[in-house]
């Protein structure tokens, strides 16, 4: 099995920006001491779910940082983007990292991002799948042509082309829309699954995902799926969820709180007068901890990563910080994740 480090930086009240980064940094730096594959970073836009507006920018400062870990991004919303740019910034970073990158795409999930942007969100699986061919034609075809309603190129020549032949790894994030699985299929790229999606719902996508690609032709294995999930790991069950029911519930609440707020973000406001206001509940902390994430004790995690293998998994992602659990937490549960988990998982 191999392993993933994934976040999405988040940045509760209280904390500073410029700590946050040089914690994410320090936290991939320790993931590629203790041998996991690959570290992946999320985009999002006005908001404390996430302090990643550039993951590219973050990649690469991370890249320099490191030698051997593969660096990804998961996912990079590229509808919000000229897609030419992304294809030379993508390039730069593969050729920094000499040939580490991996690139996740996905449409976002809020619409406040769109509209923040000054888009359509109607428009956003149109530009979604234009910006994908834009950015793989630029890193594949000399003198590349396109035109679409979104885009126009003519005779578009990339400096500098990325390191990886053809070109760096494509993933696409998909859940719920079988019109992103269908392009997915029909493009040849692989699949990833995010932490906001339960896992028996990403399990059957991903077999749907891997029935489909046979079908047209494509052999897309599950053991090639990054499958990320929130992660953490303590001795007892007692810390666990002491260290982890304040933070899940967070994520709840922000991630509820954010469909309520059509334009502007929560940014300079308090979740707890959110708390107070809101007429209905998010998902419980019993509902997130059995469906999106897993923790426990050590035997408790390796039972439940090993369900996920029963079902073809093999690349696993953990999510350590999540809703800002803090530095001491998270690398107490990645050093804990390498000697009593990942040994037993092969």
């Amino acid at each position: 099995m191999k392993f993933a480090f994934f976040s999405h930086v988040p940045w509760p009240e209280g904390t500073e920006p410029q700590q946050l980064i040089e914690e994410i940094t320090e936290q991939v730096q320790y993931a590629e001491e203790l041998g996991f594959a690959s570290a992946w970073l999320a985009e999002h836009h006005f908001t404390r779910y996430s302090m990643v507006p550039s993951s590219l920018i973050l990649a690469t400062h991370i890249a320099s940082r490191t030698t051997k870990i593969r660096v990804g991004t998961a996912v990079l919303v590229s509808p919000l983007h000229n897609p030419m740019r992304l294809a030379e910034d993508g390039a730069m970073l593969d050729l920094i990292s000499n040939g580490r990158l991996d690139v996740g795409f996905g449409r976002g999930s809020g619409g406040y991002e769109y509209t923040g942007y000054g888009l359509d969100p109607a428009e956003s699986a149109g530009r979604f799948q234009d910006s994908i061919k834009v950015i793989q034609g630029l890193w594949t075809t000399p003198g590349f042509s396109y035109e679409s309603p979104y885009n126009k190129l003519e005779d578009i020549n990339l400096v500098p082309p990325p390191l990886q032949k053809p070109h760096p790894p494509i993933y696409i994030a998909a859940t719920r829309t079988q019109a992103t699985l269908d392009f997915l299929v029909n493009t040849g790229h692989n699949l990833c699954i995010a932490v906001v999606q339960d896992t028996a719902l990403a399990l059957d996508l991903c077999h749907r995902f891997v029935e489909q690609a046979a079908a047209a032709g494509n052999n897309r294995p599950m053991s090639e799926i990054p499958f990320f999930r929130y992660f953490y790991v303590a001795e007892t069950e007692e810390e666990v969820l002491r260290d982890t029911e304040d933070r899940i519930n967070w994520v709840a609440d922000i991630m509820q709180w954010r469909r309520f707020i059509p334009t502007g973000s929560e940014v300079y406001r308090r979740m707890d007068d959110w708390r107070r206001e809101r007429t209905e509940l998010p998902d419980s902390y019993e509902y997130l901890a059995a469906n999106r994430a897993i923790i426990g004790t050590p035997d408790q995690c390796v039972a439940q990563i090993k369900e996920l293998q029963a079902h073809g998994i093999d690349y696993f992602g953990c999510n350590f910080d999540f809703g800002g659990m803090g530095r001491e937490k998270v690398m107490r549960s990645m050093k804990l994740f390498s000697e009593e988990v990942m040994p037993r998982l092969g």
